[in-house]
């Protein structure tokens, strides 16, 4: 397992240097543990440099880096490398293609173009799983394995595949009734007569179909991951971990089943730089869903891997510099890769590893820039990443096991995201639907409690339950916004939560839908309504931002026309609406707050009333590591000086502090 410090690391790919020059490997790992790195993640990019052809395996040439890594005390992760197919494999067996529509296989070319189901591939899997495993597991640089590489890229429209979801249906639902009942398949003409009968995803128009076959194809890359997991158990020495690198935006991922079957949560987390770092925040200009745009989004992006399994997590890929094509060169500003990976440490990561070493000379990612660019020479960015591995190495066992103090803690919820992606509430200028709507308003309030100078966390639906009392407990405050779908017994258990001493924070399309992705037959909020004290009967798309009263800011993009039963409005919406938009009930012993709107950064951060913010440009976070001690993370957003609190922050800086009997000194 991974040593109690914070470990540095890269992702190493010797393999993929011009043979003109030479052997590098001595040179890089000398570079590295002159930085401090003391991590690498190799191996999962290349079956066909481990099987060149069918049954031919050359394993021997991974062997230098292993011994390498080891003598320089840099340890090794192992990667299975199932996810980059073969051409051999996909010549000999064409069938094994993925298809993005039904008869329509993804072209080969690129990677992740094959149907994980398949049995043919997943012989193929195996044998090569079991030879790298075997031939390498009692190497004593290998620490463990990352099993594939960010997968669930597609939904599988594959005949297998489609079959398996109809056998699905059937276990579920038993016959064909009780699911045309379930899905309200009356509608347009849908009833089924028969199991066969059930039509293709592709022109899927019923949001109930939508929903389950998100949920099977979820339930396929758990079970394909988990399956190599297992594999690698059976093989592997038992101090060494199995996981594997998620990309949280995937369309066919759902965390918490998936890092179930793994040993330890880990994700790939990248954020805009430069300006995009700055706080307050500016509205961004980039449009690519996997990379964070603000402070905010960062945190969030953390925040969701620690949630995944509710202890501290692996960083398997982050920015090094420019990160994306060759027309997204946007490097960091000195002192910005400080703050990426000390933000990360705050949030619980126990490994943070840049994407990659030494950027590549040829094929897609020629530009996703390494931590030596292509001339592979240290500069500034080597030079920074050696002053983040000399302040790890300082801290030492300090970060053993941080936990993050959780202020507010946001619930986020998978099936609501895919649900509010089929039928998105929000709108695009010009009226076009906004499939990123959940992210959007949840994303809103996250980044709410944080310009409230609060400390956000992120717990997933599924880890919710539990007795109301120790939810209180251990989240205070709890933000439900856009839980499109739930269940009774959910929607429930927020009520007790609240009766029982918590505040309940809900917002927009919250409770609205069952677990079918049916919309309730109730006054909206449904089973939220006399908690809450408020209902409604309409809502509206918001063109512009509309200014509120009682509150500080704006409603944006979605409104909500309350009508308050017996709560106490906070805000209302300025003329012509002038209805109430956030109210407060006290409930039980606790209270809930209903906000019918997209919060602003200002109203968001007003529904919380008064904090103790430092400064628009800080964020100050703690976490308690294993020794029971609290370190406090404070991080300068901006490329101006600030003086907070007697400490002197310079631009783009970060101090660590350790909380010592009410006081705070620097580590």
């Amino acid at each position: 397992m991974l040593p109690p410090r914070v470990v540095l690391g890269t992702a190493y790919y010797p393999e993929y240097l011009p043979r003109e020059l030479g052997d590098r490997i001595g040179t890089d790992l000398d570079l590295m543990a002159a930085a401090g790195l003391t991590a690498i993640r190799v191996g999962e990019s290349v079956w066909s440099t481990w099987e060149p052809r069918d049954g031919v395996f050359e394993l021997e040439w991974i062997r230098p880096v292993l011994d390498c890594a080891g003598h320089r005390g840099i340890d090794v992760v192992l990667g299975t490398p199932t996810y980059a197919v073969p051409p051999w494999l996909q010549r000999a067996h064409p069938e094994i293609a993925a298809e993005r529509r039904t008869g329509e296989r993804v072209p080969w070319g690129i990677r992740q173009e094959i149907d994980y189901g398949h049995p043919v591939f997943r012989f193929h899997a195996e044998r090569v799983i079991r030879r790298i495993v075997e031939r390498y597991r009692d190497h004593p640089a290998v620490i463990g394995y990352q099993v594939d590489n960010e997968p669930g890229v597609l939904l599988a429209h594959n005949e297998g595949a489609f079959q398996a979801f109809v056998a699905r249906l059937h276990e579920q639902y038993g016959d064909v009734e009780t699911l045309n009942e379930a899905w309200g398949l009356t509608y347009w003409s849908h009833r089924l007569s028969d199991w066969p009968e059930l039509w293709r995803p592709d022109g899927n128009s019923t949001p109930s179909y939508d929903l389950a076959w998100r949920r099977f194809q979820a339930e396929r890359t758990t079970e394909f991951i988990g399956w190599q997991a297992e594999l690698v158990r059976e093989l592997r020495r038992p101090e060494q971990f199995v996981t594997t690198c998620l990309a949280y935006d995937r369309p066919a991922v759902a965390d918490v089943p998936l890092t179930s079957r793994l040993d330890v949560a880990a994700g790939n987390i990248y954020v805009d730089v430069q300006e995009g770092l700055e706080r307050p925040a500016r509205p961004s200009r980039l449009d690519v869903g996997w990379i964070g745009r603000s402070v905010a989004e960062l945190y969030l992006a953390a925040d969701r891997v620690y949630g995944s399994r509710g202890e501290p997590f692996l960083v398997t890929e982050t920015n090094a510099t420019s990160i994306g094509g060759s027309h997204q060169n946007r490097p960091p500003y000195d002192g910005q890769l400080r703050q990426l990976a000390w933000a990360m440490v705050s949030r619980g990561a126990r490994m943070v590893e840049y994407w990659h070493w030494h950027s590549i000379h040829h094929g897609a990612e020629t530009f996703w820039g390494g931590i030596l660019g292509h001339g592979l020479q240290p500069g500034r960015v080597y030079d920074e990443i050696a002053t983040i591995g000399a302040e790890l190495t300082a801290a030492g066992s300090a970060l053993a096991g941080l936990r993050p103090d959780v202020d507010v803690a946001v619930v986020w919820s998978t099936e609501s995201d895919w649900a509010l992606q089929f039928q998105p509430p929000l709108a695009h200028p010009g009226g076009a639907p906004d499939s990123s709507s959940y992210r959007t308003i949840v994303g809103a309030f996250y980044a709410g409690v944080l310009h409230a100078g609060l400390q956000p966390g992120v717990v997933p639906i599924e880890r919710l339950g539990g007795d109301p009392a120790a939810l209180v407990s251990r989240c205070p405050a709890l933000v439900v916004a856009a839980l499109y779908i739930a269940s009774d017994e959910q929607l429930d258990l927020l009520v007790e939560y609240a009766r029982a001493g918590g505040h309940l924070i809900v917002g927009p399309r919250t409770g609205y839908a069952d677990p079918e992705a049916r919309a309730r037959a109730e006054v909206a909020p449904g089973r939220l309504r006399d908690a809450a004290g408020v209902h409604y009967l309409e809502y509206e798309n918001l063109l512009d931002d509309v200014p509120v009263t009682g509150l500080n800011g704006h409603a944006t993009r979605w409104a909500e026309a309350l009508i308050v039963d017996d709560a106490e409005p906070l805000a209302w919406l300025e003329h012509p609406r002038g209805r109430p938009i956030v109210t407060m009930r006290r409930f039980g012993a606790g209270r809930v707050t209903y906000v019918g709107t997209v919060p602003d950064p200002a109203l968001a951060a007003a529904i919380h009333g008064k904090s103790a913010s430092w400064a628009p440009s800080v964020t100050a976070l703690s976490a308690v590591n294993s020794a029971g001690e609290r370190l406090w993370f404070v991080h300068n957003w901006s490329g101006a000086e600030v003086a907070v609190k007697g400490l002197e922050l310079g631009p783009w800086d970060v101090r660590m502090l350790r909380e010592d009997r009410g006081c705070t000194s620097t580590i």
